[in-house]
């Protein structure tokens, strides 16, 4: 039977695609689907377009693999026909492969619910100022960046002494203004006087 068996190597910023073209039997078209997938199954990832080449390589090999199976086992001929050796996911070059991916398919979830899990529990958000806290600017005022401190300690720069909707937003003067972001309800402001 007529086919083309295809690979792909990806070595950095270059590629290589790999094909054999030729008649073959059942034996010598599966052994050379098998040898030719293992290859690229570990040898097709190391480039960045290969990520997206190596399984079209793939999913294109199947159609004469299909093809192969079909075919009668091989009788005569002027020379024995190849081994078919191992199926594809038993073979050394699959394990390279599932092993990693496997690791991936594991580990993307994991981090996505460490992600929220995280992130529900509140660390890197903005703080909540209630009256008679005590904050630090970490910041300048046009990018505020507010931690709530101990009021005896030295590290207080500001108290908090009164909360106010953002539609009539006037603090007494001399007052500092605390960005919106503060609040629970991102709605209303709160007023920072010198803590001392």
């Amino acid at each position: 039977m007529q086919a083309t068996v295809r690979g792909h190597q990806g070595i950095l910023y270059v590629m290589r695609f790999l094909s054999r073209k030729g008649m073959f039997c059942r034996s010598c078209g599966l052994a050379t689907y098998r040898e030719m997938s293992a290859k690229t199954l570990w040898q097709g990832w190391w480039s960045p377009l290969s990520v997206a080449i190596t399984p079209l390589t793939l999913l294109m090999n199947l159609g004469p693999r299909g093809r192969f199976r079909k075919l009668a086992a091989p009788t005569g001929g002027f020379r024995p026909s190849l081994d078919p050796g191992k199926s594809l996911l038993r073979r050394p070059e699959a394990m390279l492969f599932l092993v990693p991916m496997t690791l991936v398919a594991v580990t993307v979830p994991a981090l996505l619910a460490l992600g929220l899990f995280v992130d529900g529990a509140g660390i890197g958000k903005a703080p909540t100022l209630a009256v008679g806290d005590c904050v630090r600017n970490e910041g300048d005022w046009q990018d505020q960046d507010l931690e709530v401190v101990d009021c005896g300690s030295a590290d207080a720069q500001y108290k908090v002494t009164r909360r106010l909707d953002t539609s009539k937003a006037h603090c007494a003067g001399g007052d500092m203004i605390a960005d919106p972001e503060y609040s629970p309800d991102k709605a209303t402001i709160s007023c920072l006087s010198p803590a001392r």
